[in-house]
């Protein structure tokens, strides 16, 4: 963790601003003692991530990667087929994945009778079956999940919330920390390391001026990531809809959305009745329950159309129909079609592209073809807007290679600085204690500082308690020896 500099001799406060800096040097110590652990997760895992199109074409090219024959690919709907055949009695298909590269295999993906899902990969050109992969298996999906949330569950995830909550803490001490005055600029150490120094002072320098150089790139990681979380992120999506921020609130209209099944007579009072609600049926999945790779955020709390549980005998549209409908409305590349499953379900299109403004999500009649919904980045309130920029750049998506590049170094670069944490924590730790620093004998004026984490406890209520817990334990356990200023 970072150490204070001393003030300058001639400060005329100097005694306050011992204090305050000691004061600063605690907090961050304390949120470096549960962030950086965590931190090391999460830059390994989100740096694996980050390369996930170009690593997951490495490891299952078997599966994954084709020959072109340059002939035209079979039908999507008999490509479905083949991989239903191929999967154990009961299992339903759920997704068809769409991608133009004519090197890549078909992917579908089944729910399966044990309630896993797997995807099925096909040749498109000649139908046979390459291989499967467990959906919640497959190395991209548990390097997501311990990124995420330790794959730990609801546990994990509000522990990587609180994590990244902390994390604010300790860059804002840390760079308060850093701040250079008249001693430090006249002895170097504020903008490059000074490698002369031996020792732990050695450490302190590459801590305190990687810290600072890397500052930018965490404060936007930990903003980026936040509204994805599990307990805050949920809250803060649902706040923003209701205020049309999000997705603008009321944009279904009145009408249910939702496939009409052809029928006459008492049929469609049937059908009527059972959209309408009055013959019983669950409630509505979101988006975000949907089998689908991504999921744009703005949209991710949205219903997703039901229909009637009574099978019907009316042809719906093929894949094919249903891909060449979306060319047509503008979708054209590496997408998912979330399949119908019941006589009123629809086919859900959604496309989570590098460049948010191309973001779409439409749901589309299973029988007739007609265009339910259709959800762009235009429709997006503003704060979904920035939110979608955030996270594309998050995952090193938006400006290709250089972004994931850029992304790469500022997480690896946050996991260097948590081992030089613990190397500097481990040279100055006494033995057999926990080595906070010593509490100021004197309450520094630091009225900005406790305001401002006080404003984070109420925009972040889980980080709020926990603040308050470390505080009370901070006087009670640990307060230990006072240091006059």
């Amino acid at each position: 963790m970072l150490a204070p500099v001393s003030p300058a001799a001639v400060h005329p406060n100097q005694g306050d601003v011992i204090a305050q800096r000691r004061t600063l040097w605690r907090w961050h110590f304390y949120a470096g003692l549960f962030v950086m652990p965590l931190l090391l997760v999460l830059a390994i895992t989100g740096t694996i991530y980050c390369f996930q199109p170009q690593l997951e074409p490495l490891l299952y090219r078997d599966r994954m990667v084709v020959a072109d024959p340059h002939v035209p690919p079979l039908p999507r709907d008999v490509l479905l087929a083949r991989a239903a055949a191929s999967e154990p009695r009961g299992a339903v298909a759920t997704l068809a994945q769409i991608q133009s590269d004519r090197t890549r295999s078909a992917e579908f993906v089944f729910r399966l009778p044990s309630g896993e899902r797997e995807s099925v990969y096909v040749n498109p050109y000649d139908g046979a079956v390459l291989g499967t992969l467990s959906v919640e298996h497959r190395l991209m999906k548990q390097v997501r999940d311990l990124h995420r949330g330790l794959m730990l569950g609801k546990t994990g995830e509000l522990l990587m919330e609180l994590a990244g909550c902390w994390a604010l803490v300790m860059i804002g001490t840390g760079v308060a920390l850093w701040w250079p005055d008249r001693t430090n600029v006249r002895n170097g150490g504020v903008w490059l390391p000074r490698l002369s120094l031996r020792g732990r002072a050695w450490w302190r320098d590459l801590h305190a001026v990687g810290g600072v150089w890397l500052a930018a790139g965490a404060l936007f990681f930990v903003l980026s990531g936040l509204p994805w979380s599990g307990s805050w992120g949920r809250e803060f999506k649902a706040l923003a809809t209701s205020a049309s921020l999000g997705y603008p609130k009321g944009a279904w209209g009145d009408a249910h959305v939702h496939s009409s099944v052809p029928a006459t007579g008492a049929q469609e009072a049937d059908a009527h009745a059972a959209h309408s609600g009055h013959a019983g049926h669950a409630m509505p999945m979101t988006m975000d329950e949907l089998p689908l790779k991504q999921t744009p955020w703005a949209v991710g709390a949205t219903p997703v159309p039901g229909g009637m549980a009574a099978p019907v005998t009316a042809a719906r549209l093929s894949l094919d129909q249903v891909v060449a409908l979306a060319a047509r409305n503008g979708v054209a590349d590496d997408y998912g079609i979330a399949l119908p499953n019941t006589p009123g379900g629809v086919y859900t299109v959604s496309s989570f592209p590098a460049d948010p403004r191309d973001e779409r999500t439409l749901h589309i009649d299973q029988y007739s073809g007609r265009v339910l919904a259709d959800i762009a980045y235009p429709n997006y309130g503003r704060v979904a807007q920035w939110i979608s920029y955030g996270t594309s750049l998050h995952m090193g998506r938006y400006f290709g290679l250089a972004n994931q590049i850029v992304c790469a170094a500022i997480s690896l670069g946050l996991a260097a600085l948590a081992l030089t944490g613990f190397v500097m924590w481990l040279k100055r730790r006494p033995a057999r204690t926990i080595g906070a620093p010593s509490r100021p004998a004197r309450r520094p004026p630091m009225r900005a500082w406790r305001g401002g984490l006080t404003l984070l406890g109420m925009i972040f209520p889980l980080m709020g308690a926990t603040m308050l817990a470390v505080w009370c334990i901070d006087r009670i356990a640990l307060g230990g020896k006072r240091v006059a200023a």
